[in-house]
């Protein structure tokens, strides 16, 4: 298997919660840093909960010799709280945000902040920063879990592209005709930014299966059987894994997708075995 060296290969990390998942952390984004990709992300939690450690990983992320961007959400933000991150994030030399909604956490209440909407931070970002930041915004094949309709799915999407998005970044999902059919829709209405499929390799059953629940990505059945029938054997699990999202990503390049956003873990392993089948090189 090969790909065109066009192609924008991207990597997203997560904030370490302590010292030793840190020096994992670091040890990880070394070995994924070898394949030069365009950008790497740095995922917060419910609520903006980890902003600190988001922007402390980037900045490491950063001394590591990468283009890193931060995830901003506007849930249980001001506009300025916002106005003083997008300032901070300036002044740390970064030039790519990914602008997201981002989820309310338990005991938020009705006290979802001032914009409601991701639509509303990439117009806010636009107003403050003008074209300071390279806007990206995430896309979702499947339907995102708590749109209404895959309609009112498209309309939400959309609006965050017309309002100043550069590019975007998909949930996962294992059906290439989920991902093909949104951009067709999405192109339909008038988009043309860049829509990057997002990659989950496949290394724990369980996990799986959880994120899958909680993100409303489907997993096939024929999938969910086999990693059902390997139980606890994890080698196998990974190897089958690795077989099965480099073939996705393989039909997803052969047809025009634009590139490929790999959520780590924080983990080089399963990553760097499905750019070994892909043959990816050095990246983009």
């Amino acid at each position: 298997m090969t790909v065109p060296s066009t192609v924008a290969l991207s990597l997203e990390f997560f904030p370490p919660r302590d010292i030793a998942a840190q020096e994992r952390l670091v040890r990880a984004a070394k070995q994924l840093l070898a394949t030069h990709p365009r950008y790497v992300s740095v995922t917060f939690g419910a609520g903006g909960s980890t902003r600190t450690g988001t922007a402390d990983t980037v900045r490491m992320l950063q001394n590591l010799g990468c283009d890193a961007a931060p995830h901003l959400s506007c849930i249980g933000a001001t506009r300025d709280s916002l106005r003083e991150i997008l300032t901070a994030y300036r002044e740390q030399g970064i030039r790519r945000l990914v602008a997201l909604r981002g989820d309310l956490p338990s005991g938020m209440g009705g006290d979802a902040g001032e914009l409601r909407y991701a639509a509303d931070l990439v117009a806010f970002i636009r107003q403050e920063t003008g074209d300071a930041f390279h806007i990206e915004v995430a896309a979702y094949p499947e339907m995102h879990p708590q749109a209404s309709s895959p309609h009112a799915d498209l309309n939400h999407f959309v609006a965050k592209v017309n309002a100043g998005a550069n590019s975007a970044i998909t949930q996962y999902f294992f059906n290439s005709d989920a991902y093909f059919d949104f951009v067709d829709r999405a192109q339909s209405k008038g988009v043309t930014i860049p829509i990057v499929p997002g990659i989950m390799p496949i290394t724990n059953h369980t996990q799986l299966v959880r994120f899958s629940e909680m993100c409303g990505a489907e997993i096939p059945r024929w999938i969910r059987l086999r990693l059902a029938e390997f139980g606890d054997d994890k080698a196998s699990i990974r190897a089958f894994g690795a077989d099965v999202v480099s073939e996705l990503c393989q039909t997803l390049l052969d047809n025009g997708a634009p590139g490929l956003h790999f959520y780590t873990l924080n983990q080089a392993e399963a990553p760097l075995a499905i750019w070994r089948e892909l043959d990816l090189g050095t990246g983009s």
